[in-house]
C-alpha cells in the first residue's frame, strides 16, 4: 500500500522525506542522502512503463494513475511516495483510491512564504508568483527532460488553495495535516506525532525509537 507525503510545491516536502527516510530506513536515524531515494515521487515516467500513452499530451498519463499504483502494490509492501498532485479526479481519472493508498501526511505552508520560494525557484516576480499559485489549472513537469520525455511525469497541482482543500476534504483515506511552520519550530514534537500517526495507520506495532527520532531531527 502507498502512504503519501503530499504538499503544494515548495512547502517542505523534501525535508519531511529526509526525516522519514532517516527514521525508517537507517539503523541509527542519522541522515544519509542515499536513503531519501527510497521515498520516490509519484507520478514519474518510470511508473508508466509498458502503458501506452502520448507523452506529448499533457494529461495523458492520468488515465493510468490507478493502474500504475496497482502495479506498484503487487508485492503488497508499504511504500512512501512524495507527491504534489491534487487529490481527486482529472478527466474522470482518480488520482488514487482506498484500494491502493493507506493514508498520508499533508504539509501546508504559509502561502506568503510559498510565494517567496516560488519566486526564487522559478525566477518570478510577485505578481507572477501569486498568479501561479491561484491558477486552478496549474500543473508541473520535468522541464529539463521535456525534449526526451514530454509530459511523462505530469502532476496536476491546481491552485494552492484547491490543492490543500482536495487533500483535506477527501474521505477515502486518513490524512494528517501538519503546518510547515510547526515542524520548523517544534521539529522533535511534531515529527514524533507524525511517526505515531504513520505507525497507527500502517499497523506498525513497534514502539517509537526515541534515539533514532532524536538523530533524525538533529
Amino acid at each position: 500500500m502507498i502512504f503519501w507525503i503530499a504538499s503544494y510545491p515548495k512547502s517542505g516536502n523534501t525535508w519531511l522525506r529526509a526525516l522519514l527516510s532517516s527514521y525508517y530506513y537507517t539503523k541509527d536515524g542519522k541522515y544519509d542522502q542515499s536513503f531519501i531515494k527510497k521515498i520516490g515521487q509519484f507520478p514519474e515516467k518510470r511508473h508508466f512503463k509498458n502503458f501506452e500513452y502520448n507523452k506529448d499530451i499533457v494529461t495523458d498519463t492520468s488515465k493510468y494513475w490507478i493502474k500504475a499504483q496497482e502495479k506498484i502494490n503487487l508485492d503488497k509492501s508499504l511504500r512512501f511516495f512524495k507527491t504534489h498532485n491534487s487529490f481527486g479526479t482529472l478527466n474522470n481519472n482518480q488520482f488514487t483510491d482506498e484500494k491502493n493508498s493507506i493514508g498520508g501526511i499533508y504539509i501546508i505552508r504559509d502561502p506568503r512564504n510559498v510565494i517567496t520560494s516560488l519566486k526564487n525557484h522559478y525566477e518570478l516576480n510577485d505578481d507572477q508568483a501569486i498568479e501561479w499559485m491561484m491558477n486552478e489549472k496549474n500543473f508541473i513537469y520535468d522541464v529539463g527532460n521535456f525534449e526526451k520525455d514530454g509530459y511523462s511525469d505530469f502532476q496536476f497541482i491546481s491552485s494552492w488553495s484547491m490543492n490543500y482543500k482536495s487533500w483535506k476534504i477527501q474521505s477515502k483515506i486518513p490524512i494528517k495535516i501538519i503546518k510547515y511552520e510547526d515542524l520548523l519550530s517544534e521539529t522533535f514534537v511534531v515529527f514524533k506525532d507524525i511517526i505515531k500517526f504513520i505507525n497507527k495507520i500502517t499497523f506498525n506495532k513497534e514502539k517509537i525509537n526515541i534515539d533514532k527520532l532524536k538523530n533524525s531531527v538533529s
